[in-house]
């Protein structure tokens, strides 16, 4: 009896296993031909020929579901639940601290572990999911609520789509493909320039190709491919897609990009009002783990004096006029970038003397500000973008990001473009990196007649603080142990330290000609505020705190200083001094000075000196 029962639960377990494999390919078959239904035209001659395929296809499994439904009938329901219950497994959790996993992939098996984790220190995001979304794939309508009612002309310019890449995953440049086509009107799209900076994937070169080859068979010539035999960076890369580039109006983007619906009307028909205005759409962000999306509002394109980028305000009179679906003036671009194909070479294009990543886009924005043109952020154009957890292709994006924007300061900034050595902690002069030949650069900016970076400041940015009182900074050391420097301490908290010199942002310090003195780095906009060393007036130890908090307070935040001698508050007349504490480790106190003296990494014009001193 044992071994029947064994025999009719094996039949049982097989007769359900078949039944759910042949649903799950009836839903497969029946969805992949709905989505071949509403597939644009370009795949619609193989499209035809597959859905009738499908169809038969479909016919015949629910045939067989009829039959296999009726065998699963005369199992018993809780037998099936007892199987049920059997197969499910506790699955090891192989990368606990894997940023990719912390909120997703909670069900996958051990094997797939491995593999979305392999994929996603490949690419900075997560391939694996990718692989298995649908290239057509919905992404919501985050656009302000008046742009669906906004109507545009006719008669817009074409634009050229460009999507550079470097060893991207294949599925998502297909996607970006798909979305480009799916959501921009054909008459419109002139072209889909790719554009690949040497990669090694070989996914990118036969697999891509046969995808290129199945669009163009429905639209000749519609996707081109550039292909660089070395790595030339960004900038070589979007200047590659903008020369070969025919249609009225360029659009430069990532490859790893979706579009929204109505991306590219606002963005014609504003350069076909005013064809001098260099525009950037807003983005969305793409999660890199989930790939779900998370809607960001308009705002401008900024920067700091290292030339990082970052978000920030419209000037007030854009709030003002309460519609948040009008273009904004934006004092630089975030990478992103469209324009009207001839005025971009007329103004100059992009500098072919930058490296690899870095800088690009925030010397477009003060060039174009500067000679003749302006910038926009267009609220109605929406991309979705992919926000890596990493590059993989550059680590450190600190080293050709310091080096292009000290290529940038050189040109554009006049004598504003020390503040870009002081952002970086680099000295002066002879910094030690070669930022290639710009002498090109400054014969455009003359032949453009461009205006001085003063102006800049003035109209544009008036936010940037000119750092013009600085005295000093860098590292600020005693003479007694000159290996170890002044750092801000733990954050939070508010207690600076002495500790062994490492010459990062936590030790960076700078003297201003009123006598504060900040640890701990500098912010680059006057809305922000620095952290300022203090004397309390009592105790052993000195303070940091916010500039504005301190003096609200009215704490003794202004000191005297100069090269070689003494740190001393000019209201307490204590000095900032080192002493060791009795684990023999050496603490930052403030006392009765004992002549301790200080030396600061950099100085400004040599106003520090003190009294026959030399640097």
């Amino acid at each position: 009896m044992r071994c029947g029962y064994f025999k009719v639960s094996i039949l049982a377990f097989a007769a359900a296993s078949t039944l759910l494999y042949l649903s799950s390919i009836k839903n497969e078959v029946h969805t992949h031909s709905k989505r071949l239904e509403t597939a644009h035209n370009n795949d619609s001659i193989r499209g035809q020929g597959m859905l009738r395929r499908l169809d038969k296809m479909e016919k015949d499994i629910n045939r067989l579901l009829s039959v296999m439904g009726k065998v699963e009938m005369k199992v018993p329901a809780g037998q099936k639940e007892a199987e049920v219950k059997k197969e499910r497994k506790v699955v090891r959790k192989l990368f606990p601290n894997s940023y990719l996993f912390s909120k997703w992939g909670q069900d996958l098996s051990e094997e797939e572990q491995r593999e979305a984790e392999m994929l996603y220190k490949r690419y900075g995001y997560n391939a694996f999911l990718s692989d298995r979304l649908p290239l057509n794939r919905e992404i919501p309508d985050t656009r302000p609520h008046r742009c669906a009612e906004k109507k545009y002309p006719a008669d817009l310019p074409t634009v050229s789509v460009i999507l550079i890449y470097l060893d991207e995953a294949l599925s998502i440049i297909k996607r970006a493909i798909r979305s480009i086509i799916d959501k921009t009107p054909a008459h419109l799209l002139k072209e889909i320039i790719l554009v690949d900076d040497s990669s090694s994937n070989e996914d990118l070169k036969e697999k891509l190709d046969d995808y290129v080859t199945l669009i163009n068979e429905e639209c000749p010539g519609l996707v081109k491919k550039i292909r660089h035999s070395e790595q030339l960076g960004l900038t070589q890369a979007r200047l590659s897609g903008w020369k070969s580039a025919v249609g009225d109006v360029v659009a430069i983007f990532d490859a790893h990009i979706e579009v929204h619906v109505e991306w590219a009307e606002p963005l014609l028909a504003r350069i076909k009002e005013d064809r001098t205005v260099i525009l950037t759409p807003v983005f969305d962000r793409v999660n890199y783990d989930d790939l779900t999306l998370t809607p960001y509002s308009a705002a401008a394109d900024a920067f700091d004096w290292a030339l990082w980028c970052m978000y920030e305000s419209f000037r007030p009179e854009w709030y003002k006029l309460k519609d948040d679906s009008l273009p904004g003036k934006s004092p630089s671009i975030m990478g992103i970038l469209v324009a009207d194909r001839k005025f971009f070479g007329e103004i100059g294009s992009l500098d072919g003397g930058m490296k690899i990543y870095g800088g690009e886009n925030v010397e477009l924005g003060i060039r174009v500000w500067l000679c003749g043109g302006s910038v926009e952020v267009i609220p109605c154009s929406k991309i979705a973008h992919i926000e890596r957890s990493s590059k993989p292709y550059l680590p450190d994006l600190s080293v050709t990001m310091k080096r292009n924007a000290l290529r940038v300061a050189e040109v554009w900034m006049d004598e504003y473009k020390y503040n870009v050595n002081i952002a970086w902690n680099l000295p002066l002069e002879n910094h030690g990196i070669d930022i290639g030949d710009v002498s090109e650069r400054k014969k455009l900016r003359k032949s453009l007649n461009c205006k001085p970076f003063q102006w800049y400041l003035d109209n544009v940015y008036p936010l940037l603080d000119p750092l013009s009182d600085l005295l000093g900074y860098g590292a600020l050391r005693n003479d007694l142990k000159p290996e170890l420097c002044i750092d801000q301490g733990p954050v939070p908290g508010n207690i600076p330290i002495i500790y062994p010199c490492h010459f990062y942002s936590p030790q960076n310090c700078y003297y201003r000609t009123d006598g504060q003195i900040y640890i701990g780095g500098i912010k680059s906009h006057k809305y922000n505020s620095n952290r300022c060393l203090v004397d309390s007036g009592s105790g052993l130890y000195p303070g940091l705190y916010e500039c504005k908090l301190a003096e609200q307070k009215k704490f003794h935040m202004l000191w005297d200083f100069k090269q070689d001698e003494p740190i001393q508050n000019r209201d307490t007349k204590r000095c900032l001094e080192i002493a060791m504490d009795e684990n023999n480790n050496y603490k930052l106190i403030v006392q009765q000075c004992s002549g301790q003296k200080w030396k600061i990494q950099n100085l400004i014009e040599g106003r520090l000196l003190g009294p026959k001193k030399t640097i």
